[in-house]
């Protein structure tokens, strides 16, 4: 072998090396940012979190749905601190190693709560303003802060659109088909399902993976590390309260009545938006012609093809994170 080829592959083997070796540096970090979640008194709560990146990057802020947690975003997390940004990742009430401050507060999973603890996150965090990304649950609270504190949002991600509900609008019924896939809703409308779920939580989170996602082939391991999650002590009080409460049958806390009445009009979200939809999502979710008028600032919307369901940035973080720092230039 003359010297040319010999320095040629010299120089292709060594900047495979140094790639393998920065890559598995990213998620090493991830990993350690992932296990060795912080916590701080936040409102009500002492939230647990994530936070990766430069301290003094532009701020983004993940939130994860029911039942999944934290590990939804645990390959988005790498790609986002790459391009600079520093990412926070709450374990919402319920979930992991958050816990409400008084051992007495009402277990309330109703919406304008879980959207007044990132403002708290963010207050006690002293972030003015951020990137708000979510799907499902986080979906909402990421909408609901996006539409009631526009001052506190740079841009937003939303899988699945417009989330914004009411109870009154729960009470309209839906076509059958629709209907059936809430089935879980009217299960925890029951005392039955109440103690069937604060039982099997497990397993019952495993089926809402499985029907939300279809094409997703997820492994125990994978599905185990964020179950673990739901072994918080309020977990199982905070879903049926959520649920319950959509349906009009339970009351929120009056403290955050003035938020839910504003919401109830429907307000529209102003900040740069881009929605985000799988194109094999088996969980509830409206169609973007319906949401599309909701947001009234620069927006746009995307379907994420190859069988991608509803837990959407796990299943495919390059979209995601490709989307979280699109809007940040919307």
């Amino acid at each position: 072998m003359n010297q040319s080829i010999a320095r040629t592959l010299r120089n292709v083997f060594g900047a495979a090396a140094l790639a393998v070796a920065a890559i598995g540096s990213a998620h090493a970090q991830t990993s350690d940012a992932f296990s060795s979640v912080k916590q701080i008194k936040a409102g009500v709560l002492n939230v647990g979190y994530v936070d990766a990146g430069p301290a003094n990057g532009p701020v983004v802020i993940l939130l994860h749905g029911w039942p999944y947690d934290i590990h939804s975003y645990v390959d988005v997390v790498p790609l986002l601190t790459k391009a600079g940004y520093r990412v926070i990742v709450p374990h919402l009430r319920g979930y992991g190693t958050t816990r409400f401050l008084d051992p007495k507060a009402v277990r309330n999973g109703e919406p304008a709560a879980l959207a007044q603890d990132v403002v708290d996150l963010m207050d006690a965090l002293k972030i003015d303003k951020a990137i708000l990304a979510g799907y499902d649950w986080g979906a909402r609270s990421a909408d609901i802060v996006a539409a009631l504190w526009p001052e506190r949002v740079k841009g937003l991600v939303s899988v699945s659109g417009y989330l914004i509900g009411s109870q009154e609008s729960g009470k309209q019924p839906l076509p059958p088909a629709a209907e059936l896939q809430w089935w879980y809703q009217f299960y925890f409308a029951t005392d039955r399902g109440a103690a069937g779920y604060a039982k099997n939580h497990h397993d019952f989170a495993k089926l809402i993976w499985k029907t939300a996602s279809p094409q997703w082939q997820f492994d125990d391991r994978t599905f185990d590390r964020s179950a673990a999650s739901l072994e918080n002590p309020d977990h199982a009080a905070i879903t049926i309260f959520n649920y319950r409460w959509r349906l009009g049958l339970v009351q929120g806390e009056a403290k955050y009545d003035k938020l839910e009445q504003r919401l109830a009009t429907f307000p529209a979200i102003t900040v740069p938006t881009i929605t985000l939809e799988g194109d094999a999502n088996g969980a509830p979710h409206p169609e973007p012609a319906a949401y599309a008028k909701r947001f009234t600032g620069k927006y746009k919307h995307e379907l994420i093809k190859g069988g991608i369901g509803h837990n959407l940035p796990q299943e495919a973080p390059r979209a995601f994170a490709d989307a979280v720092i699109a809007v940040d230039h919307l």
